[in-house]
């Protein structure tokens, strides 16, 4: 979706979330709660990340991918003693859920429970977020790795990792703590980041999203998903391809920012001169000005390169969320 310029109360809480701190309702995500013996190999088998070497309290983000290593969704996975949940793009949530019970066999000792309406999540976002956490009783999570996690008195799990770039956590509680939760929240004199700024501020970072930058059309290595991509776990849906991709370099396009110097539209060709390399795939203004998301030919360049999008002109910037090379 296109997001047309801000107002001033979303400008300031994405100020908040860059420079303070700010939290976002994503109670819209979808949670599935994936149980029983065999869930971690079966989510090792499903998706990009390696789950064998997960334990308890701890968590990564993986994307689910098709056969032919197609992007379904950037999923994030929490572990639990006796079960793995995983927080979904609200577009994404029934379409997994069918998916994932696709690849449940007879043998396999899978359940899989949507538990969406059950729970909400917030996400605290900025680098006041520490001090945010500490006071609603989880400071012993601050410092730890990105998807380590733990449960305090009211059954809220608290997670590192803000769902962007900048440093922060994932709450994720039962429904009937959630006024409670977010009022103290608010009382601490956190901004409340809407709807409409976290898509803003997921483009400025370049957190891919479904039917936008995850689509049959892309892999994860093109977004730039290397974190989530394990390379010597064996087999897996996709995994073949992934493989092949990397082993002969094989990456076609990339997933880049682009800084515009007028409005553009979604869908818009990337051109340099009269040769079209890329396509616009998300697209915001700010108070800084215009700035899109956008796949490019590999070697069209990247970092620097000037750019047509549309009517207007662009150039090609780094976004914090992807990397194009293994870290």
């Amino acid at each position: 979706m296109p997001t047309s310029a801000i107002d001033s109360k979303d400008a300031a809480a994405i100020q908040a979330a860059t420079a303070e701190v700010a939290v976002c309702d994503r109670s819209l995500w979808g949670r599935i709660r994936v149980g029983d013996d065999d869930r971690l190999r079966f989510l090792h088998n499903q998706s990009t990340n390696d789950f064998q070497k997960l334990k308890s309290g701890q968590g990564c983000d993986t994307v689910m991918v098709t056969s032919t290593a197609r992007t379904i969704d950037l999923v994030s996975a929490y572990v639990l003693d006796d079960a793995v949940l995983l927080l979904v793009s609200p577009s994404r949530r029934e379409l997994l859920l069918q998916w994932l019970d696709r690849y449940i066999f007879f043998a396999d000792q899978v359940q899989l429970t949507d538990v969406t309406d059950e729970t909400a999540t917030f996400s605290l976002i900025g680098p006041g977020s520490d001090a945010v956490v500490e006071k609603l009783g989880a400071g012993a999570i601050v410092g730890q790795a990105y998807g380590n996690h733990i449960t305090i008195d009211d059954g809220a799990i608290v997670a590192v990792g803000s769902g962007l770039a900048s440093p922060g956590y994932t709450l994720i509680l039962p429904v009937a703590q959630k006024q409670q939760v977010w009022q103290k929240i608010i009382e601490l004199g956190v901004v409340e980041l809407s709807d409409r700024a976290w898509d803003t501020l997921r483009i400025l970072q370049g957190r891919p999203a479904p039917d936008a930058e995850l689509t049959d059309d892309y892999n994860p290595l093109e977004v730039g998903l290397w974190q989530t991509i394990s390379f010597n776990k064996g087999c897996y849906i996709g995994q073949e391809t992934i493989a092949r991709l990397n082993t002969y370099k094989g990456v076609k396009q990339y997933l880049w920012g682009i800084r515009l110097n007028a409005p553009a539209a979604v869908g818009d060709t990337i051109s340099i001169g009269e040769e079209k390399v890329g396509k616009l795939t998300s697209y915001t203004e700010t108070p800084d000005g215009y700035f899109g998301l956008g796949y490019i030919r590999s070697k069209a360049g990247g970092v620097g390169l000037k750019v047509q999008v549309g009517d207007s002109e662009g150039e090609i910037v780094v976004i914090p969320f992807v990397s194009h090379e293994y870290p």
